[in-house]
């Protein structure tokens, strides 16, 4: 061993003593309640840091793609703009990150069913860095999910750098999250609902306090680093006329919503047949930047677009497009609106898709957004009533949202919160309620849960499957059983008996494939009166017709097995290899004590 290599073992065994000494003493002195507190203030400020780099190097890349557009007065930029956001993420996720990056928030309601709420440490970096990328110079998505994700993996890891066990780590988990979207949107308590609603699969009144703690201290060190606001709208008072139009808003919106939801897992299956990731970014970031150069309102996340909405410049969304000389005709802004609508979840799908980062969440936004001026103008130009238009902007932002995350609350709070107040709160139940209905009637699972769902990974709503798929295959395998082979005799199986106290003998060919099972009160003839079967040989005393689950099976399925009541052992097996036995009693018995450690969260 080298000099330099002694020194980096020396160092690595003294930082290990040093942390197990401080470990111990944080064991000593400071509950985990106390810990937790403390851990979700930290979270929090960690959170809103990732938060406010990411808006202002998002807001950095902007302005380069803002300096090409207005200095050259060409357009053209619309396409060149997002492909290069494409390439560039392509590039960073292939040399940087080894080809891995988990896009989306499958990945962490996976982690928090499947994992134990462990997240990857790489993502508490990587998704700033390759969102930021692909929305700054244009991409067609939103932000809100890579923030989630990012603290979430801040969470997670915060709880395992303190030794947490799983409950603990996944309301940290959730703590980062809530601050996450709190820093984004200003909006605390939507922060908090967001994870209660998505994420949390079980929670105690007092798990509140942290989510609350975290949420609070991240809008603190947003608004002290970074005094940009989304959206900029004090919200009007609505009027009982207008309750059959928002009716009508919230049928659309459900309607909308399953539409997106059911285009998106499409086009994310269409691009994952694509093997060559540099064709698919040239491909889809062209087919993306020309989609742009015709519909201008798609750039980035769209947020200015809304707020155009808001401010009453209804004119100005049809700025820089190919038909902005059509801008001060009605039907023209109002056929304009309803293709940015059908067309802006494909736009976002080829942006993730073709090699980009982003999330959905904005782009749900900004589809509530201009399905709601669109209800609303298209109302006011036909003349059959006099609707407040930014009301059924900020009222159609809620209702895209409740139906694509299937998160009605965090919709209502998260525009109540944005609007300035909740005047609009009725409305935002109304359309928010209804597109929930809609959507979760023709889509039982959400954007982000449907792909999960497709593969047996996610089961948000049962909770005795989430304890059951918490549980470790591999842990639960009981390997003390005599194994015999095909070609073994009476004698082998004799000396089996005599050394097992099973009343069941796994029997395996030359290669240890699994061929089936002995069983004791079958076979005590032939031991009692061997001489008169020297001849048998396992292989024709075998019942072979026998129920195995294989080692990467869940344990929902080994369950329902176990409903057969005669079955008590099934043999586990890797392809056709043999591994051991899980047996109804231990997987009770490890599923109590998981049950136990997962019952509260708090």
């Amino acid at each position: 061993m080298g000099f330099n290599e002694y020194r980096k073992t020396e160092t690595d065994y003294m930082l290990r003593k040093f942390l197990n000494k401080l470990l111990y003493w944080r064991i000593k002195h400071i509950s985990n309640r106390t810990l937790i507190v403390i851990a979700s203030i930290f979270i929090g400020m960690v959170s809103a840091f990732a938060a406010v780099i990411l808006k202002m190097f998002v807001h950095w890349v902007h302005g380069i793609s803002a300096y090409f557009l207005s200095f050259s007065g060409n357009h053209l930029w619309y396409i060149y703009l997002p492909l290069t956001g494409i390439i560039l993420t392509v590039i960073v996720v292939k040399y940087l990150f080894k080809g891995q990056l988990e896009k989306g928030l499958g990945s962490i309601l996976f982690a928090v069913a499947r994992k134990s709420a462990k997240v990857e440490k790489s993502k508490m970096y990587s998704q700033v860095i390759t969102s930021g990328i692909t929305v700054g110079f244009g991409g067609s998505a939103g932000l809100e999910a890579p923030i989630v994700i990012t603290g979430s993996a801040i969470g997670s890891n915060i709880a395992s750098f303190f030794n947490f066990g799983y409950k603990e780590r996944a309301l940290l988990l959730a703590c980062g999250a809530a601050a996450g979207i709190a820093a984004v949107f200003n909006s605390p308590i939507a922060g908090v609902i967001f994870a209660i609603e998505v994420l949390l699969l079980d929670i105690s009144i007092p798990a509140f306090i942290p989510l609350l703690i975290s949420t609070a201290t991240s809008i603190i060190i947003s608004k002290l680093l970074y005094k940009g606001q989304l959206f900029y709208y004090a919200s009007n008072d609505w009027y009982y006329h207008a309750i059959p139009f928002y009716i009508l808003l919230g049928l659309l919106c459900g309607l909308l919503s399953v539409y997106m939801t059911r285009v998106t897992l499409s086009l994310e299956g269409f691009f994952h047949k694509f093997k060559k990731i540099f064709p698919k970014a040239i491909l889809g970031g062209l087919t993306l930047g020309l989609m742009i150069f015709l519909l201008p309102p798609l750039f980035g996340e769209g947020y200015s677009t809304i707020n155009t909405l808001l401010s009453g410049d209804f004119s100005a969304i049809m700025d820089n497009s190919i038909v902005e000389s059509f801008k001060h005709n009605p039907w023209a802004i109002i056929i304009f609106t309803f293709i940015i609508i059908i067309v802006k979840i494909f736009a976002t799908s080829l942006t993730i898709g073709a090699g980009g980062n982003g999330g959905i969440f904005a782009p749900s936004l900004f589809t509530g957004a201009l399905t709601g001026f669109g209800l609303a103008f298209l109302v006011n130009t036909i003349g059959l009533s006099d609707l407040n238009i930014p009301n059924f902007v900020v009222v159609g932002m809620a209702g895209i949202l409740s139906g694509v995350v299937h998160a009605p609350l965090t919709a209502i709070f998260l525009i109540a919160e944005l609007s300035g107040g909740y005047m609009l709160f009725v409305p935002l139940m109304i359309v928010s309620a209804l597109s929930y209905f809609i959507s979760k009637y023709f889509e039982p699972y959400s954007v982000y849960t449907k792909m999960l769902a497709k593969k047996g990974q996610h089961y948000a709503n049962d909770k005795d499957k989430n304890i059951l798929n918490l549980l470790n295959m591999e842990e639960i395998i009981e390997k003390d059983f005599i194994v015999l082979n095909t070609n073994d005799d009476i004698e082998k199986l004799i000396a089996a008996f005599t050394k097992s106290n099973r009343n069941l003998f796994p029997v395996v060919d030359n290669c240890n494939n699994f061929i089936g099972l002995i069983y004791l009160e079958e076979v005590k003839e032939y031991m009692l009166y061997r001489e008169k079967h020297q001849n048998i040989r396992m292989n024709d005393i075998t019942h072979k017709d026998i129920l195995t689950i294989d080692l990467v099976d869940d344990m929902d399925s080994a369950m329902v097995m176990f409903e057969n009541p005669k079955l008590w052992n099934i043999p586990v097996v890797s392809g056709t290899k043999y591994i051991g036995f899980i047996s109804r009693s231990n997987i009770l018995s490890h599923y109590r004590r998981t049950l136990k450690n997962t019952s509260t969260l708090f």
